[in-house]
């Protein structure tokens, strides 16, 4: 901890706050966010599939509008999109908890859906920008507030939703204005270099061509949405597997959470020394290659799990249940260790420093349709497993998937599409 702490003051005050900012940013999603699912199907009594539009309209806002909010950031500057989108799901998550109307709970998802999309390219260029040579390890200790936000999250909320659901969402509502207040009152202006020709000769039609005619960077956003598939099975196929094995009792329950547990923990204790140690001894092409590698590999224990007998019942199933998707929630944990400082430093790399925001909000819409697309494969793979007898199936195609990303990867490091051209000095 106090090697965290020295390292945290040892960036500018815009980045230690914008660290901060993730952590609350987190604190207050996932408080409320686990629980929402519930409260729409038990709470207000909601059939399944209006809950499922409910969730899935924040989901398509976010992704869809990525790109809109980074190009926005480039324009306006990154300060006024990271307070706009806290304001915006302050008012989405009060909105949640206060209503019960159908089309209000709609447009309270879109808002906090649209939030994100404002704000997360903004955070992650301003980040880049204030951090300067030392991005790479101001990202891999904002990993850690942002890993840290989303451990201690939901346990807050499960103690709020004891109380009562729209307990929760009015805090979390409170959280995102205070923390609104906070960086109106504390946060520097920044924005970007400007396109060239400047603002005034560079429409934004123009900025998403030249954006999209970026080929390296298309190239790279391609081979690390697998990655973002692989990360994504924490909560999705790793429960489902804890789930068949443990059931929906007491242990199963304690399984999942050490998924999340091992997954957190991890990357706080770890982040920063691993970053550390690869910028000392790989380049880092070598370093994405290799973490990709690494979350290719975490189901390699579930895959030699498949192969065993499963209990009847007692301590030895549980451990069949717990153990392997465990291991394997570690296992991604440090892939994205290794990987997730060197892939946020290789987009602005390949933006040449031009656009940042806007690049991030494209690869993030690639990376979200690239998870969406994903996670229905890979729901396709579990069913057909099941009714196949073939428990072997999905962990075998993840396995691949991480394969194949590690490759694309291999060969984009070795024909040099990684670097980026040269930044272009500012005037």
């Amino acid at each position: 901890m106090r090697e965290l702490t020295a390292q945290f003051r040892g960036h500018e005050h815009s980045v230690r706050l914008l660290m901060v900012n993730q952590f609350t940013i987190n604190l207050g999603f996932y408080m409320l966010m686990p629980y929402l699912a519930a409260h729409l199907s038990g709470g207000l009594g909601l059939a399944g599939w209006t809950v499922g539009l409910v969730l899935g309209v924040r989901n398509f806002t976010q992704q869809g509008m990525f790109l809109v909010g980074g190009t926005l950031a480039d324009r306006f500057g990154y300060k006024p999109l990271i307070v706009a989108g806290c304001l915006l799901r302050t008012a989405g998550f009060a909105a949640l908890g206060l209503s019960s109307s159908l089309p209000t709970l709609i447009a309270a998802s879109a808002a906090t859906g649209l939030a994100g999309a404002l704000f997360n390219p903004a955070v992650r260029a301003y980040l880049a920008r204030d951090a300067g040579e030392q991005r790479v390890a101001a990202f891999a200790l904002f990993n850690v507030f942002y890993q840290a936000g989303i451990l201690l999250g939901p346990l807050v909320g499960m103690v709020l939703t004891a109380v009562d659901f729209r307990t929760t969402c009015l805090v979390a509502a409170a959280v995102f204005a205070v923390l609104s207040a906070v960086q109106i009152r504390s946060l520097p202006a920044r924005r970007g270099a400007e396109p060239a020709g400047g603002p005034e000769r560079s429409g934004v039609l123009a900025q998403w061509r030249g954006v999209l005619a970026n080929r390296p960077f298309l190239l790279f956003a391609g081979a690390m949405t697998g990655s973002y598939v692989l990360s994504f099975q924490v909560y999705l196929a790793l429960p489902l597997e804890v789930r068949r094995l443990g059931g929906d009792g007491t242990g199963g329950t304690a399984a999942t959470a050490l998924l999340f547990a091992v997954s957190g923990l991890g990357t706080i204790l770890l982040q920063t020394r691993v970053t550390a140690w690869c910028r000392a001894r790989i380049a880092p092409g070598t370093a994405l290659v290799a973490g990709v590698a690494v979350m290719g590999a975490a189901f390699l224990p579930l895959l030699a799990a498949s192969a065993l007998p499963v209990p009847a019942a007692g301590p030895g199933r549980w451990a069949l249940a717990a153990g392997p998707p465990a291991l394997a929630a570690f296992l991604l944990a440090l892939g994205t260790m290794l990987a997730y400082p060197f892939e946020m430093d290789t987009v602005v790399r390949l933006s040449g420093d031009r656009l940042v925001a806007t690049h991030y909000g494209l690869y993030n819409t690639v990376c979200g349709i690239g998870i969406t697309l994903g996670n229905l494969l890979t729901g396709a793979a579990l069913d057909a497993a099941r009714a196949a007898g073939l428990a072997a199936l999905p962990w075998l195609a993840l396995c691949a998937l991480g394969v194949l990303c590690a490759l694309s990867l291999h060969a984009l490091h070795r024909g040099r599409r990684l670097a980026g051209p040269e930044p272009v000095p500012a005037l």
